[in-house]
C-alpha cells in the first residue's frame, strides 16, 4: 500500500512539472531568437543601437559611449561573425549580482574572420516592457 502511494506521488511530482519545464523551453525559444536578432546589430557594427535595444539593467550599467567603445576595441579586431551556433541555453529565475527576473543565459560557439573559435555568452532577460532583451553580453 505504501509502495503504490509512494508510486503515485512520483507520478504526480513529475507530471506536475512538465508545463514548467514546456514553459521554460518556450522562454528559452524566444530569448535565443532575442539575442540572435540583437547580435545582428553587433554583427554589422551598430553598437550604438545595439545599447539602445538592450534592457533596461543593461542600459543602466553601462553607459552608451563606454559600451560603443568596448565593443570597438573587443569586437572590431575580431572581423565579421563567419559562423555562430547555439551551445547551451538555460533558463534562470536568479543570477548572482543581478535582480530577481526571468533571464536565459545562452552560450554560442562562434567563428569570427581573425578568431576561429569564440565562445560568445548573451543573457536576455524578460524586460519590464514584456519583451526579451540583452542584459548581458561577454565573449572570450
Amino acid at each position: 500500500m505504501i509502495r503504490k502511494v509512494l508510486t503515485l506521488i512520483v507520478f504526480v511530482l513529475i507530471f506536475s512539472s512538465v508545463p514548467a519545464f514546456a514553459g521554460n523551453a518556450e522562454k528559452e525559444k524566444a530569448a535565443v531568437a532575442a539575442a540572435e536578432q540583437w547580435l545582428k546589430g553587433v554583427d554589422s557594427g551598430k553598437y550604438s543601437e545595439s545599447w539602445g535595444e538592450a534592457a533596461e539593467l543593461f542600459k543602466n550599467a553601462v553607459k552608451q559611449e563606454q559600451w560603443e567603445q568596448s565593443l570597438q576595441a573587443v569586437r572590431k579586431p575580431l572581423g565579421k561573425m563567419v559562423s555562430r551556433k547555439v551551445r547551451t541555453k538555460t533558463f534562470a529565475a536568479s543570477l548572482p549580482g543581478a535582480p530577481d527576473a526571468e533571464y536565459v543565459v545562452i552560450e554560442f560557439k562562434t567563428s569570427f574572420e581573425n578568431k576561429k573559435s569564440a565562445a560568445e555568452t548573451v543573457t536576455p532577460m524578460m524586460d519590464k516592457d514584456g519583451k526579451w532583451r540583452v542584459s548581458g553580453y561577454y565573449i572570450k
